[in-house]
């Protein structure tokens, strides 16, 4: 299945299939009663989601949407569970995902415990790089979400993103 940018995969509190992601970039976002809307994560290629239900069934804990167009492979749940009965072999495959996930949310802490924003912004950005190519980090998320991801103001994340689009110069046309 295609779902391209800006569209949504799976909503908050549904429950439903797993996923596997082949290409493109997805983030999930939680919505809390006053409306206001919190960055959780971001899905990278070859992760299946939701990770909270790789070996149980749970309501999806967020919104999943796409950053980027999406490749996705649809994992009907009764049949998910049931091939873990029948292959214990599986739960080897889940952990080793789910400690690559791990591991990625180590580099996000060892991200926000940076001293200085700027250098949280500009390790984000690099690893941004990866998924979204040479596109900029703004193109796919707003500055309040970047805030969020990095644990520094809104108002912070524009001061620094002003910072380097003049210390940049102005773009070639």
């Amino acid at each position: 299945m295609i779902i391209h940018k800006g569209e949504t995969l799976f909503r908050q509190g549904e429950s439903g299939p797993l996923y596997h992601l082949k290409s493109g970039i997805l983030k999930i976002v939680r919505v809390h009663e006053d409306g206001n809307s919190i960055l959780l994560n971001i899905i990278v290629p070859d992760e299946m989601i939701p990770h909270h239900s790789l070996i149980s069934p749970n309501p999806y804990h967020g919104t999943a949407v796409a950053l980027s167009s999406c490749e996705v492979d649809v994992l009907p749940a009764a049949d998910w569970y049931r091939e873990l009965e029948r292959n214990p072999e599986q739960f080897r495959h889940i952990a080793i995902q789910l400690q690559n996930k791990l591991r990625m949310m180590q580099q996000r802490i060892d991200q926000l415990t940076e001293a200085a924003p700027a250098e949280k912004l500009s390790k984000l950005q690099r690893w941004f790089q990866l998924y979204i190519g040479s596109d900029a980090i703004t193109d796919v998320l707003t500055q309040d979400e970047i805030g969020q991801f990095l644990g520094i103001r809104r108002e912070t994340v524009n001061r620094l993103l002003r910072a380097h689009k003049v210390s940049a110069g102005p773009k070639n046309s």
